[in-house]
């Protein structure tokens, strides 16, 4: 039983001691529940009932709980300036036995401690903080718009430097290996010195190293081979990333459309959160009868306030009411579980439907620029605003529908997840295995899905047609330029983590010498901290949220403009009728060109 009491006890008491003392037992009523108003009640009655404690200690407030008063006095452990306590029974007790109890009190202390301190570190240095995640806001941008001049430097730079250490692998590994010309024990081969738990032993093998010089020697001549087949392609990737640094060049409010897709994941969250509490708090706490002895009424739901003066008390003397858990016997209670499992699931279909929606709008914007066949004259106005009112008037059949199917998905892996759990300590390896196989698959699906309804998304925006069609369509596009899909992802994969490194990175340690006083220059301006790591850690993680949102919006793009291009290649031939809608630089790229049509 807990209670609320004006302060907190500040002496050795057991009810036993105070019932003979009308002004102890006056002070023990303090701590006993409302309900106790017969103080001539027998004892044993009223600590059957929970009605009082059966003993006071010496405590302190903590946490709005009271805690043992535990102090040390030169070495000695007490308790309200006590070393033993009487226990009622008339046997003395040493106080250490009290410090299991209390134990905890300390983690409560601690943590509170640490939090408030955590608190004043980001009163004092918030207005750093933003001025660090606005750099870094500035900082996508720059990269983004130099990503139009610099894109094909960075890769080219990228590629000759793997080369370079593929060939700086293979001079050292043939060093190692004429090194070890005649040395005593370097010819056993490694068949016959078998395996070893010290790795370091083969290294003094001269086998060893020829088999790294045999792979590495294998995958520089695969990378040259790849890069004599595949320079065109990459030429064409690089030409769309910087197509792509344009077209957000010309659509600069698609940048900030992150935040209201946030937003509105943001009110998802909360209306998943709202309710999965509301129906969690649903419940009724449910009392039964508990008895040692024989009782026909055991495991009966019983009431507390009644329970005394019913005919249980009288038929099972030892009988109690007590709380048994928080549920109720009602449909409504039964299929609880089954609401929060729907719930769960709209939250996936709502989540889902919110980003497709903002996929969708990235992409009507960039395809109106695609095909505006002067650029920018032939752009709408207002090209993201004008791409967001047609998703939600003409898409939002399309946009439900790739969210439900990926939904359900997502519901299925959290049901094995869930499954999985509960299996932990089941010794069914079998069951183990067909579930560890189940999550892998459906992982990969849930992947698929993703990938394909990404590339919907994009043919909605550009034709409007409906979801199944537009998968397919997509699908077969991609799958008729497999090549160019792998050359462009990784591409773009290598110059985006680049980004994120370079961006993170150098504000992190922007920060780091900042808040720790290290630049003489501002030295007197940076607050005093309690933990240093506070803001840096928040402006790290900050930094790499903002740079993933620039750069998804520019993924999207690039996404959008290789669809585009490819769809470009596909219906038109450059004559005045079907002229091509793709950039001149991506004309002279492929050797394309529009008869009868100036160049765009």
């Amino acid at each position: 039983l807990q209670i609320c009491v004006s302060k907190c006890p500040d002496r050795y008491l057991t009810y036993l001691t105070a019932y003979g003392n009308p002004s102890s037992l006056e002070y023990y009523r303090d701590f006993c529940s409302p309900e106790f108003k017969n103080p001539r009640k027998a004892p044993l009655e009223v600590l059957k009932d929970k009605e009082c404690p059966a003993m006071l200690i010496p405590s302190t407030p903590l946490a709005r709980r009271c805690f043992p008063a535990i102090q040390a006095k030169k070495g000695v452990i007490m308790v309200g300036n006590e070393t033993t306590y009487d226990d009622g029974r008339g046997r003395r007790r040493n106080v250490t036995e009290l410090l299991e109890g209390a134990k905890k009190a300390n983690v409560v202390l601690e943590t509170r401690q640490l939090a408030m301190k955590i608190f004043e570190d980001y009163t004092v240095s918030w207005y750093w903080i933003i001025i660090g995640l606005v750099i870094a806001m500035v900082a996508s941008l720059i990269f983004i718009v130099l990503l139009r001049f610099l894109a094909g430097i960075m890769v080219w730079v990228m590629i000759v430097m793997v080369i370079l250490v593929l060939g700086y692998g293979i001079f050292h590994c043939y060093m190692e290996y004429a090194k070890l010309k005649g040395e005593a024990g370097s010819d056993v081969s490694l068949t016959d010195l078998g395996f070893q738990t010290d790795l370091r032993v083969y290294l003094h093998l001269r086998q060893t190293w020829l088999a790294f010089m045999i792979i590495l020697c294998v995958l520089e001549l695969i990378i040259v081979l790849l890069l004599i087949f595949l320079r065109k392609r990459i030429l064409i990737a690089i030409a769309l990333i910087k197509e792509a640094s344009r077209a957000v060049g010309h659509v600069m409010s698609s940048l900030l459309f992150p935040l209201c897709t946030f937003f509105l994941l943001c009110l998802c969250i909360a209306y998943w959160a709202s309710t999965a509490v509301f129906l969690s708090t649903s419940n009724e706490a449910v009392y039964k009868v508990f008895n040692e002895s024989a009782c026909p009424f055991s495991g009966q739901t019983c009431r507390p306030e009644t329970f005394n003066t019913s005919n249980i008390t009288k038929l099972c003397p030892d009988a109690q009411c007590l709380f048994a858990f928080y549920g109720g016997e009602t449909a409504y209670h039964k299929y609880l579980i089954a609401l929060q499992f729907f719930n769960v699931f709209m939250f996936f279909w709502l989540a889902n439907f919110v980003i497709a929606l903002g996929q969708v709008t990235l992409a009507g914007a960039f395809a109106s620029y695609y095909w505006a066949f002067k650029k920018p004259d032939d752009m709408p106005a207002f090209p993201l605003f004008s791409a967001f009112g047609r998703a939600l008037r003409y898409h939002t059949g399309s946009l439900a529908f790739g969210s439900l199917v990926l939904a359900i998905v997502q519901v299925i892996r959290v049901t094995l997840e869930y499954l999985d759990h509960r299996l932990k300590a089941a010794e069914n390896k079998f069951a183990k295995f067909l579930l560890s196989c189940l999550k892998c698959c459906f992982w990969c699906l849930e992947k698929f899905i993703k990938f394909l309804n990404r590339n919907a998304y994009i043919m909605i925006a550009i034709y409007g047609t409906n979801f199944c069609t537009s998968a397919r369509n997509a699908f077969s596009l991609l799958m008729r330029n497999i090549i160019r899909v792998a050359v462009l992802d990784k591409v773009t994969d290598f110059l985006f983590f680049l980004g994120k490194l370079l961006i993170v990175g150098s504000v992190g340690i922007l920060a780091f010498f900042f808040f720790t006083q290290r630049i003489k220059l501002v030295q007197d301006t940076a607050p005093p901290l309690n933990y240093y790591w506070v803001p840096i850690l928040t402006v790290i993680v900050g930094s790499y949220l903002i740079a993933h949102g620039f750069f998804s919006v520019y993924g999207m793009c690039v996404d959008t403009l290789f669809l585009c291009f490819l769809d470009d290649l596909e219906r038109n031939d450059g004559s005045a009728e079907k002229p091509y809608f793709m950039s001149q630089n991506l004309r002279k790229l492929l050797k394309k060109t529009n008869k009868g049509q100036p160049d765009a």
